[in-house]
Formats: C-alpha cells, sequence, structure tokens
C-alpha cells in the first residue's frame, strides 16, 4: 500500500473514531437497509438532540468501504447497522431494541 494510501486510512481510522466518541450514539447505516431504518427510527425517538447523534450512511460516503472494515476490526461486527452508545459498541439493530427492551439502553444514555 502506498504512503498516501496508509494515511488516508489512518485519517478515515482517525475520523471514525471521533465521530464515535464525539456522539452520544453514533449509527453506521446504509440507506437501503431496513435494519437501519428500524434502528434510525428508535434512535429518534430517544429525545437525543441531533448534534448528540452521529449518523454515516456508508453506500453515500467514498470512505464507506474503509469505515465498515475497520469497524469489524474494531469491533467483530461487519453488518449494519453498527451501533455505538457514549464510545461503547452495542451492536445492530436486534442488540438496540432488546436493549431499549430490557432497560440497558435508558442505563447506557444516562438516564436511570
Amino acid at each position: 500500500m502506498a504512503a498516501m494510501q496508509i494515511a488516508e486510512v489512518r485519517g478515515t481510522h482517525l475520523h471514525t473514531q471521533k465521530l464515535i466518541s464525539d456522539h452520544v450514539v453514533a449509527v453506521f447505516s446504509k440507506s437501503y437497509c431496513p435494519y437501519c431504518s428500524r434502528a434510525k427510527q428508535v434512535i429518534s425517538g430517544l429525545n437525543l438532540s441531533a448534534a448528540q447523534v452521529g449518523t454515516v450512511e456508508l453506500d453515500q460516503t467514498n470512505e464507506g468501504a474503509d469505515i465498515q472494515a475497520y469497524l469489524q476490526q474494531k469491533t467483530g461486527q461487519r453488518t449494519v447497522p453498527n451501533i455505538f452508545v457514549h464510545g461503547q459498541h452495542l451492536g445492530g439493530c436486534d442488540d438496540l431494541l432488546r436493549a431499549q427492551q430490557n432497560g440497558e439502553l435508558e442505563k447506557l444514555l444516562g438516564k436511570l
């Protein structure tokens, strides 16, 4: 890999990590994915401001494949949505719904 490509990949990783750490909830999604749409719908009902939620549509950015590969390396999860709460990896849509149902999501958000 050329030096420029390595620098671009590192930049993508840093940008991804910053998005995760700078938002209460970070969602890595694909615009056509029904599970992503459901997860974003649940998240929109959490009474968080737009500034507290970071969303990246991986299919609509040139770095999408690199971000998805980085997230797989970081979390072991390649599928979308890939959701983080306060920097902690939550998982996908089913994990979000389960956490919402059992109260874990509120704990992660610090609302209890």
